[in-house]
């Protein structure tokens, strides 16, 4: 399913980059910024594919394991959420898109091996860093099959700030048959267009 987007980390080099400068804390291109989200899209002939990466703060308001009733449902519905990405990204209809394959990982599912490249041990920071806690990521990868491809021209997130209000932006990287961009999405600037 990963295909289209492993391909996408070469191609975004110079804005990963240049992004790059603003992690002092952990000097690595996987940036944890609570607030912030990271969405990659890459449409190639009928095969659409979403990658979201996002602190799990943003998602359930928290990055510790569940361990009271509360949280285990806050994430529970949270994965729900996840699992039906035609509810978070709206697709035009007469694109005639499908949900063909998904995936969601992340240690607070249970599946911690997801979140092994996003793990931060604050203790090895020699700079006075006070935090002394793991960040959790949760991680969703979605392939759609469309019917219509050329009726893709705008995917729009107001839903998905809608169910997660914690997230404020979402740095797009969307590859199309118009070619690369980067933008910058807010919940007052939601709608992309390929």
């Amino acid at each position: 399913m990963r295909h289209l987007l492993l391909a996408l980390p070469f191609a975004l080099l110079p804005l990963a980059a240049a992004q790059a400068h603003d992690d002092h804390e952990h000097g690595s291109l996987g940036k944890h910024e609570h607030g912030v989200a990271t969405l990659n899209v890459a449409l190639e002939g009928s095969t659409l594919e979403i990658e979201l990466q996002s602190p799990a703060m943003n998602i359930v308001g928290f990055e510790h394991a569940a361990s009271s009733e509360a949280d285990k449902k806050t994430v529970a519905a949270a994965r729900a959420l996840l699992e039906k990405p035609l509810a978070l990204f709206s697709l035009p209809a007469a694109a005639g898109c499908s949900l063909s394959e998904n995936e969601v990982r992340s240690p607070l599912f249970g599946n911690a091996e997801a979140d092994h490249d996003h793990d931060h041990d604050h203790d090895e920071h020699a700079d006075g860093d006070e935090h002394h806690h793991e960040h959790s990521d949760i991680d969703a990868d979605y392939s759609f099959t469309c019917k219509q491809p050329g009726e893709l021209k705008t995917l729009d997130l107001s839903a998905f700030y809608k169910q997660f209000p914690a997230t404020q932006k979402i740095n797009v990287q969307l590859i199309g048959p118009s070619g690369q961009q980067g933008v910058e999405s807010t919940p007052a600037n939601p709608r992309l267009s390929f």
